[in-house]
C-alpha cells in the first residue's frame, strides 16, 4: 500500500472513531433524560411526555448500537474481511429502522388508547419537563448532525430528529390542556410524532436494505457508465458490468471490457480509473480487458482508487 493510500485510511478510521466518541456523548445525554421524562409522564398522566421517553430510550439503544458500528468500521481489513468492517454501519441503520418501527406501532396502540379513555394530564409540568428534553435533544442534534453523512449516523441522527418532534407535541399538548383543558390532544399529538417517524423510518429502511442488496448506488446510471467507458479510445465493447455499495461513500465497479489491441491496456486503465472517479465518483474499480470478439487474452487488473496518486496492479 502507497504513503497516500495509508494516509486516506487513517484519516476515515479517525473520522469513524470521532464519530464513535460523539455518539457515546449523545448516548448520555439521552439515555439520562429518558429517565427523567419517564417518571415525569407517569407522575403527570402524559402519554405524549412517556411516548417521548420511549422513544429516547429507543434512540439511547440506537446510539450504542451505531457507536459500536463506528468502532467496528474503524477496524482494519483481515484475511476474513477483505473489505473490512465498514458496513457494521449499513447493518446498524437497518436494526435502528426495525426498532424505530417498533416505537411507532407502541406509541399508536397507546394513542388509540387513550382517545378511549381519556386520563387527566397536568399540563403545566408537561410543558416544563419537555422543554427541558427539547433542549437536549438540540444539542444532542448538534453533536450528531455535523457528520450525518453515512447512514449509521443518518439513522442516528433520525432518532434524535424524532425526539425533537416529539418535545415540541408534548410542549404543545401540555400548553393546549393548561390553557384550555383539552385532554384529548395528548394522544392525538401522540400519533402525529408516530406518523412523522414512520415516514423517515421507511425512507431509510428503503435505503439501507437497497445497499444490503448490492443495489446501483443512488445517482448513478449503469447506461451512463457504460457508455462512458465505450467511447474511452480503443474500447469496442462492454459487458458484465457491476457497480455496488460497500458502505456510505465507497461505490465498487467491476466489468469486462472488449478492446481492439491489449498492448493499448495500461493507458486504457489509467483513463478509466481517472473518469470513473471524476464522473461517478466510484472509488474500487476491477476491470477484464478483452481480446474483441470474446476471446479472453488471460490478461487482468486491478486497481484500487485513491485520491492524487493512483494505485494499481496488474497480474
Amino acid at each position: 500500500m502507497n504513503v497516500d493510500s495509508h494516509a486516506h485510511q487513517h484519516r476515515d478510521h479517525a473520522h469513524r472513531a470521532r464519530d464513535g466518541n460523539l455518539l457515546l456523548i449523545a448516548l448520555a445525554i439521552t439515555l439520562g433524560y429518558a429517565i427523567v421524562e419517564a417518571v415525569g409522564g407517569a407522575m403527570l398522566g402524559s402519554l405524549a411526555l412517556m411516548s417521548d421517553a420511549g422513544h429516547m430510550l429507543s434512540d439511547a439503544l440506537a446510539l450504542g448500537l451505531a457507536a459500536f458500528a463506528a468502532w467496528l468500521g474503524a477496524r482494519p481489513a483481515g484475511k476474513r474481511h477483505s473489505y473490512g468492517f465498514a458496513r457494521a454501519e449499513v447493518v446498524a441503520a437497518f436494526v435502528n429502522s426495525l426498532a424505530l418501527l417498533l416505537v411507532v406501532i407502541f406509541i399508536a396502540v397507546e394513542a388509540v388508547g387513550r382517545l378511549l379513555n381519556p386520563q387527566p394530564v397536568g399540563g403545566l409540568g408537561v410543558m416544563l419537563v419537555a422543554f427541558i428534553g427539547l433542549v437536549l435533544n438540540l444539542i444532542v442534534a448538534f453533536l450528531i448532525g455535523r457528520d450525518a453523512q453515512d447512514l449509521n449516523t443518518r439513522a442516528a441522527m433520525l432518532h434524535v430528529v424524532g425526539d425533537l418532534v416529539g418535545s415540541v407535541a408534548a410542549i404543545t399538548a401540555g400548553a393546549v390542556i393548561y390553557f384550555t383543558g383539552w385532554q384529548p390532544v395528548d394522544p392525538l399529538l401522540s400519533l402525529v410524532i408516530a406518523v412523522l417517524i414512520l415516514v423517515s423510518t421507511i425512507r431509510l429502511l428503503r435505503d439501507t436494505l437497497h445497499v444490503l442488496m448490492e443495489g446501483v448506488p443512488s445517482g448513478v446510471r449503469l447506461e451512463e457508465i457504460s457508455t462512458a467507458l465505450k467511447n474511452l479510445e480503443g474500447v469496442r465493447a462492454v459487458h458484465d458490468l457491476h457497480v455496488w455499495t460497500i458502505s456510505s461513500g465507497q461505490a465498487t465497479l467491476s466489468a469486462h471490457v472488449e478492446l481492439d489491441d491489449l498492448a493499448r491496456w495500461p493507458m486504457l486503465l489509467e483513463s478509466a480509473r481517472r473518469m470513473l472517479q471524476s464522473r461517478f465518483e466510484v472509488t474500487h474499480v476491477t476491470l477484464q480487458p478483452e481480446q474483441t470478439g470474446g476471446i479472453n487474452a488471460g490478461y487482468r487488473a486491478r486497481v484500487r482508487i485513491v485520491p492524487q496518486e493512483p494505485h494499481s496492479k496488474h497480474d
